[in-house]
Parts: structure tokens; sequence; C-alpha cells
């Protein structure tokens, strides 16, 4: 049966099948993690809590294992169905987990817990946005960081996603938005901590096609609309 929440808006039947794809961790994840370790800098945070925050169906374990390798990883997710495959998921890779049942505006955590919080493409399906940007601050330890990768309302507003996938509209924000959310809520970062991706699955006009095929260059940043938005946020010490 869907899990329903008035919190959080349910994957349709084609996104949770395509988050289980090859497609999905080796050219989102994969690419996304990487780029967040990039925005961290040297030298990486080790060891500590790990929280995924929309861990899914658990295809991050292994990558946030090897990136990270925390003494102690957390998975958390709404859907029962995800966090079963998630089960599935570490055992197959190996990857010790514990996982929780919630959602991100309530996390059953303790206070300053929490040392990375890992945050992939999971808050386009929230509602209760701020809620749960209050909720990573409270878990986070003083100095700990906050790992935001997420699509733009330029991406989710697309005629692809419309069609296929399911999100609550009417809290999609802008890169710009994002940021400022982060901001807004106490988090510190600099130009050298976000990146603005222009990937070609995010390009739901072309897929970047024509830039492929060498008909024309990508616009510059300033002269698009950002369809990404990665951050290496910190909670101040």
């Amino acid at each position: 049966m869907p899990y329903a929440s008035p919190t959080y808006v349910q994957e349709t039947r084609l996104g949770f099948r395509f988050l289980a794809t090859h497609t999905w961790q080796h050219h989102v994840l994969r690419v996304a993690i990487n780029d967040l370790k990039r925005l961290v800098g040297e030298p990486l945070p080790q060891g500590g809590v790990l929280l995924d925050a929309g861990c899914g169906q658990g295809k991050s374990f292994r990558l946030l294992r090897d990136a990270f390798a925390p003494d102690r990883l957390i998975g958390l997710d709404a859907d029962p169905h995800s966090l079963a495959l998630s089960r599935a998921e570490a055992r197959r890779e190996g990857v010790a987990v514990e996982l929780i049942a919630g959602d991100c505006a309530h996390i059953d955590l303790a206070d300053a817990s929490v040392d990375v919080l890992f945050c992939h493409q999971t808050f386009h399906h929230l509602v209760e946005q701020e809620h749960a940007l209050a909720e990573f601050w409270r878990v986070l330890k003083p100095g700990g960081r906050l790992l935001f990768a997420e699509s733009t309302k330029a991406y989710i507003d697309s005629w692809v996603i419309r069609w296929f996938f399911r999100h609550p509209m009417h809290v999609q924000k802008s890169a710009d938005g994002y940021l400022a959310m982060l901001r807004a809520q106490g988090f510190e970062f600099g130009d050298a901590n976000v990146s603005l991706p222009y990937l070609w699955w995010s390009r739901a006009q072309d897929f970047g096609l024509l830039e492929r095929w060498g008909l024309r260059a990508p616009p510059p940043p300033g002269q698009r609309e950002e369809t990404l938005v990665n951050v290496a946020a910190r909670k101040p010490a």
C-alpha cells in the first residue's frame, strides 16, 4: 500500500523503479557525492555519525561509506517499502547501517548527535521544507556538515518531470531560493562550497544533446535557468 504523509509527496511507481537503476546510482548519486566531496575540500570528514536523510532504496550507502568511512551510518526514510529495500541493499553491499522510519521534519535522533548529514534529491518531495531544515540543524553537532544536493524548480516544473513524477509544486525553489533558505537557518558556506551542475539529465528541453553533438556551447552561469544546486554547508561551531 502506498505510504501517505501530510509532509511528504511519495514518488510515482515509475519514479520508484528509476531510483533502483544503475543510471540513478552511477549518473546521479555517484556524481553528486563526488561533487560534494570536492565542495567540502580537504581533509574530508571521516568517522563519526553520518545520517542519510531520505535514503530511499539505499543506493547511496556504499558510496557514502567509501567516501566518509563513518563509524555509524544511519538511513532515514518515510516509506516503509523503501526501508525494506534499503535493508536488502545494505546486506548485498556489506554495509552496516541503522534504519529509521520517519519524516525529515520529525527526526527521531538526539540533539547534536550527527557529524555529517547527507540530503540528496529529497527536499523537492518535502512539504515542510523549513521544518525539515530546522531538524537538520538540531541533530547536527556544532561544526557538523550538511551535504545538500537538490533539483531546482526549473527542472521539477519541466514537462518531462511533471509527466512522469510527482512533487509538491508550491514549495519548489530556485537555486538562489535554496541557498537563501540554508543561510536563513544559520548554515555557513562560501562560493567555493557551492556548485550549480548543468548535467545532461537535468536538461529537460533537449537533455544537452545539442551541446554533446557540438552544435552549440552550453550557456554559462547567469545566462541560464539553473537546474541543480549542490552545497557543502557547515553548522557553526
